[in-house]
C-alpha cells in the first residue's frame, strides 16, 4: 500500500480506534486530595518508608509555586487514581526524581554530567548528590538567597570542610553577608563542579583566585592589593605554574608551589593572623614543604606579592630600572648599528 494510501487509511480510522489522548494533567488540588494526608506513605524494596504528605503551601511559596504542575514533575502519575510506583530504596526514588529535572533545565543538567559529582555516580557511589540533594523537592527556593545557604547545603556532605571554610578569612565574612567573599561554587562551580582530582584543576587555580584578587574594583573596598596575581605570575613559582598548566598528576598532585600551597585551601587565615601560613614566623615552615632544607631566613630572598619599590626592597629597584634603562639602549645600539651597516652597504655599491 503507498504512503498517501496509508494516511488516508488512519485519518478515517474512528476516534477509539486511534491512540488515546494523555489524560490531562491534575490540579494541585486534587493531588493534595490524598497527598495532604499525614499517614500517606510509601515503602522501599529495601523495608525503609518515606511520607508522602505535602504541604501546600509550602509548594505555593517554592520558585516552583504556581509555574510548575506536579505532572510536570510527575508525569507517570496523570492518572487519578494512578498505580503506585516502586523503588529498591529512598536514595532510588531521589535520583529517579532528579531526571524530572532536566526536562525544563535541560542546559544545567548537560553541565553535570562532567562534574565531580557525576563522575561519583558513575563509579556506582549512590551517596553522590543528584539535584534534589542540593535543590530540595516540595520546597525548593533559590539556592543563593541568603549567599550563606551555599555553604550550608555542601555541608550535608562536606561537614567536615565546611567547618574549616566557616572558621577561615573567607568563611567568617561569608557568615556576615559580605557579597564579595568567595563561597563554594565561586571556587568549585555549580552544576560542573570541579575537584583537586581532576585533571588541570590544581594548575588552573590561580585563575581561581584571580577572579577576585585581580580585581581592582573589589580589592580596592578592602585595601588589597591587586599584584597578587600579577607577582605571582612573574616569578618562578607562577612562571612554572604557567608552564605545568594542565599536567597534574591521576592523583592530584601538581609538582609546582601553587597559591594553595602557601595560603592554604578551605583553611585561609587573615595575613596577620598567628594560623596563617605566611606570616614571617611560619614563612619558613611553609616553605619547607617544598624545600625541606631551607634555612630560617630562606624566604627573605623572596620579595613575596610587592613589586619592588625604592623604599622597600633599594637594590632589587635599582637593578629592575638599571635593565628598563640598559636593555633598550643595547638593542636601539645594536638596530642603529645594522641600519648604518646597511646604508654603507648601499653607498660602497
Amino acid at each position: 500500500m503507498s504512503p498517501p494510501l496509508v494516511f488516508a487509511f488512519l485519518l478515517a480510522l474512528p476516534p477509539a480506534a486511534q491512540a488515546p489522548a494523555p489524560a490531562p494533567a491534575p490540579a494541585a488540588g486534587e493531588c493534595l486530595a490524598c497527598h495532604a494526608e499525614p499517614d500517606l506513605a510509601i515503602t522501599f524494596g529495601d523495608g525503609s518508608s518515606k511520607s508522602l504528605r505535602i504541604d501546600g503551601d509550602t509548594v505555593a511559596q517554592s520558585v516552583h509555586g504556581g509555574k510548575v504542575t506536579c505532572a510536570d514533575c510527575h508525569p507517570q502519575q496523570r492518572d487519578i487514581p494512578h498505580a503506585g510506583r516502586r523503588f529498591a530504596s529512598a536514595r532510588q526514588l531521589a535520583t529517579s526524581m532528579s531526571e524530572s529535572c532536566q526536562r525544563c533545565h535541560f542546559s544545567d543538567y548537560r553541565r553535570t554530567l562532567d562534574s565531580a559529582h557525576a563522575a561519583a555516580v558513575r563509579r556506582g557511589d549512590l551517596m553522590a548528590p543528584v539535584c534534589v540533594d542540593c535543590h530540595g523537592g516540595h520546597d525548593m527556593t533559590r539556592p543563593d538567597v541568603p549567599r550563606t545557604r551555599i555553604a550550608g547545603t555542601c555541608a550535608k556532605c562536606h561537614e567536615g570542610v565546611a567547618k574549616t571554610y566557616a572558621a577561615s578569612v573567607h568563611g567568617r565574612d561569608a557568615a556576615k553577608n559580605v557579597a564579595d567573599v568567595p563561597t563554594c561554587t565561586d571556587c568549585h562551580r555549580t552544576h560542573d563542579i570541579g575537584g583537586p582530582r581532576q585533571k588541570g584543576w590544581k594548575t588552573a587555580s590561580p585563575d581561581i583566585c584571580g577572579n577576585c584578587h585581580a580585581d581592582e574594583e573589589r580589592m580596592r573596598k578592602y585595601g588589597l592589593s591587586t599584584n597578587v596575581l600579577k607577582t605571582y605570575v612573574a616569578d618562578f613559582h607562577g612562571k612554572t605554574a604557567s608552564l605545568r598548566k594542565g599536567t597534574d598528576a591521576a592523583d592530584g598532585r601538581a609538582f609546582v608551589a601553587l597559591c594553595s600551597d602557601c595560603h592554604g585551601v578551605h583553611d585561609i587565615a587573615r595575613v596577620g593572623d598567628s594560623t596563617s601560613k605566611v606570616i614571617q614566623a611560619n614563612l619558613a615552615t611553609t616553605c619547607r614543604q617544598c624545600h625541606a632544607k631551607a634555612s630560617a631566613n630562606f624566604s627573605q630572598a623572596w620579595l613575596s606579592h610587592y613589586e619592588p619599590s625604592w623604599e622597600r626592597t633599594p637594590a632589587v629597584y635599582a637593578v629592575k630600572v638599571g635593565y628598563s634603562v640598559f636593555i633598550p639602549f643595547i638593542i636601539g645600539g645594536l638596530i642603529l648599528q645594522m641600519l648604518l651597516h646597511l646604508w654603507r652597504m648601499a653607498v660602497n655599491r
